[in-house]
C-alpha cells in the first residue's frame, strides 16, 4: 500500500476492569507516556493521551495498515502487561472489555484537545505533556 493516503483520526476510551480508581497520579502520567509510545511503535501518530482514575482516552492518527481492533488489542495488552509488571498496584491490573471509539473529524480535532485539556485543568488529569 506504498501509494494509500490515509488521515483517519480516532478518538478511543477504555476502562479500568470494574470501573476501579487504580490510575492515580504517582503512576498516571508515566502510564500517559507510555501509551503515547505503543501508539507510536504501533504504526499511529499519538495526538493525545489522558484519562482519568477509572479510565483512559487516547487520540491517535490510525495506521492505513491495521484494523482498529487489532490495534486496541495491542493498546491495551500492552499497557496492562506493564502496569502489572511495574507493580503500580497490589494484585492483578485489567482493562475492562471492549472501548468506545469515535471518529473525529480534522475541523474538531482542535475542539477535542481542547476539551482534554482543559479537564487536565479542572482534575489534574488529562494530557501528556507530550502531546501538547
Amino acid at each position: 500500500m506504498a501509494n494509500t493516503y490515509s488521515q483517519i483520526s480516532i478518538h478511543a476510551v477504555f476502562a479500568v476492569k470494574g470501573r476501579e480508581n487504580f490510575i492515580i497520579a504517582p503512576w498516571q502520567d508515566q502510564l500517559h507516556r507510555y501509551l503515547s509510545g505503543i501508539i507510536t511503535s504501533n504504526g499511529a501518530t499519538s495526538l493525545a493521551v489522558g484519562g482519568w482514575k477509572d479510565h483512559v482516552h487516547i487520540f491517535f492518527g490510525m495506521p492505513v495498515t491495521t484494523c482498529l481492533s487489532d490495534f486496541m488489542s495491542i493498546v491495551k495488552a500492552s499497557s496492562s502487561k506493564w502496569i502489572n509488571e511495574q507493580q503500580f498496584i497490589k494484585g492483578k491490573f485489567q482493562w475492562q472489555s471492549g472501548y468506545g471509539h469515535f471518529l473525529i473529524p480534522k475541523a474538531k480535532e482542535m475542539a477535542l484537545l481542547i476539551i482534554l485539556w482543559v479537564s487536565r485543568s479542572i482534575t489534574g488529569s488529562g494530557l501528556s505533556k507530550k502531546s501538547i
